[in-house]
């Protein structure tokens, strides 16, 4: 049995369980056990979590299953059962480094960006097996109170990119400035939801998220109008992959001219992103009140790590890694 001293949400100090606070943001006030009563890998459920993953997963990722609240424990939804949250335990892929560590990897990258960063993502937590193993919950938020579901697309489709056409790997094809026309296009308040858009990229970036593909990026309806989605997938991806910078093969945007610092080292630098934000539409006071906060680590940062449920190693892998991008965001160049 895993030994809790922070929320399991929230990653404040001093919980056994979820946080007041956190169960009225990740499961709607319901309370709510942190431990499930079943595993991803028993032979009791295997034919129901094989079935699960078939209604929700897609070929090529982590393998997620739709889930609902009930008399207080999480369990997996029923055929025709409305989900309000998706489960992600760590994934069965025997090839990713520390691959047990990725749900609490995730969780925390999450809390990150939203507590410090202020960055709208999607309501999340950790839960865990009966032997200690975490698994990834998150609160759907294209689901209403009424469980009716609310429309939304992510950016492969809005752009047209498919498998058929595009090949295998087609949502990782393109480049950023391509979701920013999308965004142009799609939505009436663009202005607003353009900075939300670039601060998310900025952040993938020091973060390390390398998966920021286009399937990461959704619009969904409110009201009579579509805006850019809360912030889900969020995952520092250098712990597990030697990855790309960018999750998009094209980089910030083709048409932008290079930094010196990017043309001779391979890695973009603050001025890179100056000129990114400012092509797509961004007044220049703006982008740079959002890299502003990029420049160092912030102390709430390290300390979430440090309340994070990742191992004492992992959590130093993250911190360096960070540090690094940070070392290469300020570095000056022309």
């Amino acid at each position: 049995m895993i030994d809790i001293r922070n929320c399991p949400s929230s990653l404040a100090e001093g919980y056994v369980t979820y946080s007041p606070k956190s169960v009225k943001l990740l499961f709607d006030g319901h309370r709510v056990s942190h431990i499930l009563d079943f595993s991803f890998d028993g032979s009791e459920n295997t034919d129901e979590i094989a079935a699960a993953m078939h209604r929700i997963s897609v070929s090529g990722v982590q393998e997620k299953f739709p889930a609902v609240i009930g008399k207080g424990k999480i369990r997996i939804s029923g055929d025709g059962e409305r989900s309000t949250h998706i489960l992600k335990p760590a994934p069965w892929d025997q090839t990713l480094q520390a691959r047990k560590q990725i749900p609490a990897n995730e969780h925390l990258t999450m809390q990150i960006a939203s507590q410090v960063y202020g960055i709208a993502t999607a309501a999340n937590g950790l839960c865990f097996t009966e032997n200690g193993q975490a698994v990834y919950i998150t609160k759907r938020f294209d689901i209403l109170p009424d469980n009716t579901k609310v429309p939304m697309e992510d950016f492969a489709a809005i752009i047209g990119k498919n498998e058929q056409e595009d090949g295998k790997e087609f949502k990782y094809s393109g480049c950023y400035e391509d979701i920013a026309d999308a965004i142009r296009k799609n939505v009436q308040a663009w202005m607003v939801d353009m900075g939300r858009f670039f601060d998310l990229v900025v952040f993938n970036y020091i973060y390390a998220n390398g998966d920021d593909h286009l399937k990461n990026f959704s619009l969904i309806r409110q009201g009579q109008d579509y805006r850019l989605a809360p912030a889900y997938d969020l995952i520092n991806t250098s712990l597990h992959v030697k990855g790309e910078d960018f999750g998009l093969e094209g980089g910030l945007s083709p048409s932008i001219e290079k930094s010196d610092v990017y043309v001779n080292s391979g890695h973009p630098c603050r001025i890179d992103f100056e000129r990114f934000g400012e092509n797509i539409g961004i007044v220049k006071s703006r982008v740079d009140r959002i890299l502003d906060r990029y420049m160092v680590l912030p102390g709430l940062a390290g300390t979430l790590v440090g309340h994070s449920f990742l191992n004492d190693k992992m959590k130093r892998f993250y911190l360096r890694t960070v540090s690094e991008r940070i070392a290469r965001f300020v570095r000056v160049s022309n």
